[in-house]
C-alpha cells in the first residue's frame, strides 16, 4: 500500500500519560527498550510505513520540543509532536485537529504496544476503508467470568459467566475514516467522561466498528512485567517474563502512645476507636514506617530528617502526603518501590475489617499495584505497652529496584 496510490492516511500516536501503573517514576513512554525509547518504537512503524503519508504525536507539553528535535534526528521529516491532554480522549482529539485537510483515513495507535507491525496495520486500514471503523482484537481463549461487589474487596462473589466466543481484547491501530472519527470525538466531547478507546466513542455514537485479526506479539507495555518481557525481546537467549534485577531492601519502624483526643489513622484509614495516636504529624505509624522503609532502601535519608517534628509545616499533617513526597524523592534518585510488607502490633482494636484499605492507600501513594502491598496485624500477647493498649507499633520492610530509561534529547529528570 502506498500513499500516492491509495487514500492519504494520517497516523495518530498517543503518549500524552504518564504511565504510573508501570511505577518507574517517569513516563513509560520514555523508557529505554533495547537502545530507543519506548515512543520512538511505536513511532518508527508509521514512520517507515510507505502507506501513511504523516504522524502526529501527542505529548506532554514539556516534551514536545525535545521529542520534535529527536524526530529531525532521527529523520522523520513528517513526524509533528502536539500537546495532549489530561486525558486519552483530550491527546487524541488535539492531535486530530492537527491532522492534515486532505487526510481520509486516521489511524491511532497507543505509544505503548512497540511492538505493532506493518502488516498488522495494513490490515486495519484495509478494514476501516472497507466498514468504516477497524479495530485488531485477539480472542479470549478462557473462561470469562463477571465479577460483582467492589472492586477493592479481597474477594468477589461472581455475577455470571459470558459467551468467550463473542468476547475480544481490543489492540491498536484503530483506524477509522476521518467523517466516522470526528463523529466519534464529537460523542467524547457530549459524553465528558473518559472513555477508554475511540472505538467505544464511536460504538455510543451508533456507528460500525469492526473487528480484525490482531498479533499476539502486539503486547502493551502496562506493568514493570510488562517492561521485561519487552526487553527480554531485544536480548537473545534472555527468557521472558519476571527477571531477577538488582534489588534492594530497606527497614522501618515507628512506635505512638495512644491517648484520648487523638483520631486513629492507621494508613490513611481512620479506625473508629476511643483513643488516637500522639504525635506533631497525624501520627500515622504505618507510613512512617513504610517511609522510612523506602527511603533506607535507597539511601535517602530518613522521614525525621525530611519532615522533623520540629517543623510547625508538619503540625498534624497527612502522613499519606509525606509517603508520597517520599516516592517522588525515590524516584528522583534512580528508583521505584518493588513491595512492601507492613506489621502493625496493637492489642486494640481489631484491625482485619481496615487491612484492605489499607493496602489500597499505601499501594496508592507507593504507585504500585495493591498486590505488591501487605499489611498484617499482630497482638502483642497483652504484654509490656503495647500489650497493655497504651501504644501501637509498626515494622515495615520495602523493596527498591532501580529505573533504567533513556530519555529524548533536552528531557530533563524531575527533581
Amino acid at each position: 500500500m502506498s500513499a500516492e496510490a491509495g487514500p492519504v492516511v494520517s497516523a495518530l500516536i498517543a503518549a500524552g500519560g504518564r504511565g504510573l501503573r508501570l511505577g518507574a517514576g517517569q513516563p513509560k513512554q520514555f523508557l529505554d527498550l533495547g537502545g530507543r525509547t519506548i515512543l520512538e518504537r511505536s513511532i518508527e512503524v508509521f514512520a517507515r510505513h510507505p502507506g501513511i503519508a504523516e504522524v502526529v504525536v501527542a505529548l506532554p507539553p514539556d516534551d514536545v520540543a525535545p521529542m520534535m528535535a529527536r524526530a529531525r534526528e532521527l529523520g522523520w521529516s513528517h513526524v509533528r509532536c502536539v500537546e495532549g491532554g489530561a486525558r486519552r480522549q483530550d491527546s487524541v482529539a488535539n492531535a486530530f485537529r492537527h491532522v492534515r485537510p486532505d487526510a481520509t483515513i486516521v489511524a491511532i495507535h497507543d505509544a505503548a504496544r512497540p511492538f505493532v507491525s506493518a502488516g498488522l496495520v495494513d490490515r486495519a486500514i484495509e478494514g476501516a476503508i472497507a466498514h468504516g471503523a477497524a479495530v485488531p482484537a485477539l480472542p479470549v481463549r478462557d473462561t470469562v467470568k463477571r465479577a460483582g461487589g467492589a472492586r477493592e474487596q479481597a474477594s468477589r462473589p461472581i455475577a455470571a459467566t459470558l459467551p468467550r466466543e463473542d468476547i475480544f481484547l481490543a489492540q491498536t491501530p484503530q483506524v477509522f475514516r476521518r467523517d466516522v472519527l470526528a463523529r466519534a470525538l464529537a460523542r467524547g466531547r457530549e459524553r465528558g467522561a473518559d472513555a477508554t478507546d475511540e472505538a467505544m466513542l464511536a460504538e455510543e455514537a451508533g456507528l460500525s466498528v469492526h473487528v480484525i485479526a490482531g498479533e499476539a506479539g502486539n503486547m502493551k507495555i502496562t506493568t514493570a512485567e510488562d517492561l521485561e518481557e519487552a526487553r527480554a525481546r531485544f536480548e537473545p537467549g534472555r527468557p521472558a517474563g519476571r527477571q531477577p534485577v538488582a534489588c534492594r531492601v530497606g527497614t522501618g519502624y515507628d512506635l505512638h502512645r495512644l491517648v484520648h483526643g487523638r483520631p486513629l489513622v492507621l494508613a490513611g484509614v481512620t479506625i473508629p476507636f476511643d483513643k488516637g495516636l500522639e504525635g506533631h504529624s497525624d501520627a500515622d505509624i504505618v507510613c512512617h514506617a513504610v517511609t522510612d522503609a523506602i527511603l533506607g532502601a535507597a539511601a535517602a535519608g530518613d522521614i525525621g530528617r525530611l519532615f522533623p517534628d520540629t517543623d510547625p509545616r508538619w503540625k498534624d499533617a497527612d502522613s499519606l502526603g509525606l509517603l508520597g513526597a517520599a516516592v517522588s524523592r525515590l524516584h528522583a534518585a534512580g528508583y521505584r518501590v518493588g513491595n512492601v510488607d507492613v506489621t502493625v502490633i496493637a492489642q486494640r482494636p481489631k484491625l482485619l475489617p481496615y487491612l484492605q484499605d489499607m493496602r489500597v492507600n499505601l499501594a496508592e501513594a507507593l504507585q504500585i499495584d495493591s498486590d505488591d502491598v501487605s499489611v498484617k496485624g499482630k497482638t502483642n500477647e497483652a504484654m509490656d505497652s503495647m500489650g497493655r493498649g497504651e501504644s501501637m507499633a509498626c515494622h515495615a520492610v520495602a523493596t527498591v529496584v532501580p529505573v533504567n530509561h533513556q530519555l529524548p534529547a533536552g528531557h530533563h529528570q524531575p527533581s
